[in-house]
């Protein structure tokens, strides 16, 4: 990018900053046609002329002064509220998605971006169309990051059209170690008729954040229905639980063994490529709840030593099968479990006391839980169980 001394005379600190660290770090850079001037444009735009209208006012004069309704491009919006750059925690944009005369380009704006001409609807068979779309979207990024507060953060929505030029673009004016998320959002549930080999059935929202270490955000609040699915079928005295997950994601050598079930003498392993999630010593404390001793046995399997409490795998004496199912019987059974009849794989207890109040929004909007089933199939997540929005909250 070429400038002259006037050209940098007329930048402000933040822009100035901006360019400093695109040259001397070795992130995301980008070229395309006029990038150069659009990359000037944001600060030869004048703001709006502002006026009060008394029969539309309420309120003292300094909480009219807090309240503003602007008619204009967002370009010309922001500019008009530039006093703010700085203070703003989030912003949510939903820019044109390039889908072919969905949005206006006047050439002229290249030259005079206060030029009042709305411009020519930009077709879907126009060979410049992306390159237009950028030069058009790259001023209002450089705005919206200006705008934000250095913890502050920016969610903009798009499509497969300009997803890729928008993320490159967004890399390189927030760095790619500030990219929060890419969410992917489901948007019909049935086959679209707009692509012959895939149907786009969904849409995305890019989240970067000024500055990732400043960045605080909370978790999304739970449901009634997310409650519904807690229970006391065995009266456990610590309260409402739900089954949970023992199988961890990641593999991990030592925590990948057989584990001998008190009722059938079964062999259990962890869940396809994943390993127990918890200690060796913590779920052979809790196997023995159910009445009897476990050991460490080579079973020959190729992985760490399994746990049994059987003379060998398949093999259980009568006296844990009896042990375990009187425990069943009684109730308020351990921590680590193997269903509502024994005859199930090992599994633990969700306790809704130590559920936290809110969760950990994910980049796939699914279920409230946002948990994985045990073993996932060739099935994809069915669309009842795919959210069509969802928050992201910033504090």
């Amino acid at each position: 990018m070429h400038l002259d001394g006037r050209d940098l005379q007329d930048l402000d600190r933040d822009q100035l900053i901006e360019i400093i660290e695109a040259k001397s770090e070795g992130g995301i850079e980008i070229g395309f046609a006029g990038k150069g001037n659009a990359r000037r444009l944001a600060r030869r735009v004048r703001p709006r002329t502002l006026r009060t209208l008394k029969k539309h006012s309420a309120g003292s004069p300094d909480e009219q002064a807090r309240n503003l309704v602007i008619e204009g491009d967002n370009l010309q919006a922001m500019t008009t509220l530039y006093r703010e750059r700085g203070h703003v925690d989030l912003i949510l944009t939903d820019p044109p998605y390039n889908t072919g005369n969905d949005w206006r380009y006047n050439d002229r704006w290249e030259d005079d971006p206060n030029d009042v001409g709305l411009g020519d609807w930009v077709s879907g068979d126009d060979g410049a169309r992306h390159t237009k779309w950028m030069r058009f979207m790259l001023p209002r990024l450089q705005m919206m990051k200006s705008m934000l507060k250095p913890g502050g953060a920016l969610a903009i929505c798009i499509d497969h059209r300009e997803l890729f030029h928008l993320g490159q673009m967004l890399d390189e004016l927030f760095d790619e170690e500030n990219r929060i998320a890419i969410i992917n959002w489901q948007k019909a549930s049935a086959p679209r008729p707009d692509n012959a080999h895939v149907s786009t059935s969904t849409e995305y929202i890019l989240v970067y954040a000024k500055d990732k270490e400043r960045l605080k955000t909370e978790g999304l609040a739970r449901g009634e229905t997310s409650f519904s699915r807690y229970g006391n079928p065995d009266a456990d005295p610590e309260g409402a639980w739900r089954e949970g997950n023992l199988t961890a994601r990641t593999h991990s050598a030592a925590n990948d063994y057989a584990i001998q079930s008190p009722f059938t003498g079964e062999i259990h392993y962890p869940a396809g490529s994943g390993a127990w999630r918890h200690p060796k010593r913590n779920i052979k404390a809790w196997l023995e709840e159910w009445g009897s001793e476990y050991r460490e046995v080579d079973i020959d399997d190729g992985r760490t030593k399994a746990l049994l409490t059987g003379p060998a795998p398949d093999e259980i004496y009568d006296s844990t099968v009896e042990a375990a199912r009187s425990l069943l019987a009684r109730g308020s059974w351990p921590f680590l479990w193997f269903g509502r009849d024994g005859l199930g794989r090992p599994r633990v207890k969700t306790y809704l006391a130590r559920v936290r109040k809110g969760h950990v929004p994910v980049t796939y909007w699914a279920d409230e839980e946002y948990e994985y089933p045990e073993e996932l199939d060739s099935t994809s997540w069915a669309y009842t169980e795919s959210g069509g929005a969802a928050t992201v909250s910033t504090s």
